[in-house]
């Protein structure tokens, strides 16, 4: 079975039983306090719209503000290395961190000069299952007939993904080594701009995640061919999996917050215990089920235990992928 990333694998050994200790000084932060949010892809994508969900119920429950800076480029590498090696650990600038290009991107890349243990993870949200999507014209009804157009013109079908490293990344790459078919990889900087290439039929098929397509899928702007998840959507249930289209693939994007490392431990709890509450509260709840947002939480320490895990786990993944590129 190949299964990259998703958290909730490693999470349940992790999660198991416990519980977030201590509480927060009250003067952690001030009201009024501006705290910076990093984004590493560019606006309309999976990250901008974890931001847009979050961060309401999180400034009502800080009485903070945050401000979000976007630095598009390497499947959020740049953002990453600002964060780890020029960002002051004061617990006013954080970013959203994005599995598995968290790790992936330095352990393909070794220009990449950042690694997780650089990083206080916070808190995980969201896990978005990844599905492929062409545009309303495509000529392509099912995933039997994209694949036998693909398999039929090796290297000659085009699916966009979110840049090298990626959750959509490594889903083009094992959708070829399953089903034998040779794709052409484009990578955009972002789950959005993938999707809207799609529906300019600017490429064949997007890989990319359910809650940044779904509006445009249920609006007839895309039509989804498959999901990979380990079964159907709710939201979706006429669209099959790739299991049970007879390829062993599920696969998706979890994203959260981090911090530098070393942040202050009061500002650290603070944002520690707010993400506990928002992330229980029900009004949130609703919002992100009405936003096709799939909530998986995994917070403080069990969030970073998680994160610094994934090294060891994507570097075989990330050495079988260098060694058949080579082939």
């Amino acid at each position: 079975m190949i299964r990259t990333k998703v958290l909730s694998v490693f999470a349940a050994a992790l999660v198991a039983g416990a519980a977030i200790a201590g509480t927060a000084s009250a003067e952690a932060y001030k009201p009024g306090d501006k705290i910076k949010i990093l984004q590493g892809f560019k606006p309309g994508g999976g990250s901008d719209a974890l931001a847009q969900l979050v961060l309401p119920f999180l400034t009502k429950e800080m009485n903070v503000t945050f401000v979000n800076e976007y630095i598009p480029g390497a499947a959020g590498a740049i953002a990453w290395a600002k964060l780890g090696n020029a960002t002051k650990n004061d617990g006013y600038t954080i970013s959203i961190t994005n599995s598995p290009m968290i790790v992936s991107n330095y352990l393909l890349n070794e220009e990449i000069k950042y690694n997780v243990k650089q990083l206080e993870p916070i808190a995980n949200v969201v896990t978005d299952p990844g599905i492929l999507v062409v545009g309303p014209n495509s000529p392509y009804k099912t995933f039997q007939e994209f694949l036998a157009a693909a398999k039929a013109a090796p290297d000659k079908i085009t699916i966009g993904n979110s840049g090298v490293g990626g959750d959509d990344f490594f889903s083009t790459i094992f959708l070829g080594q399953l089903t034998g078919a040779k794709f052409k990889m484009v990578p955009f900087s972002g789950d959005g701009p993938s999707a809207t290439a799609a529906m300019g039929d600017k490429i064949d098929a997007s890989a990319n995640n359910l809650g940044i397509v779904y509006a445009q899928i249920k609006a007839d702007n895309l039509r989804a061919l498959a999901i990979f998840s380990e079964k159907r959507h709710p939201k979706l249930p006429d669209v099959p999996t790739m299991k049970e289209l007879g390829f062993n693939l599920v696969n998706g994007s979890s994203r959260g917050f981090s911090a530098p490392a070393g942040i202050p431990k009061e500002k650290r709890d603070a944002l520690v215990n707010a993400f506990k509450k928002v992330l229980s509260d029900p009004a949130f709840l609703a919002e992100a089920e009405r936003q096709t947002q799939d909530i998986e939480a995994i917070i403080g320490d069990d969030y970073k235990n998680l994160i610094y895990s994934m090294e060891d786990v994507y570097r075989p993944i990330v050495e079988e992928v260098k060694k058949n590129e080579k082939k």
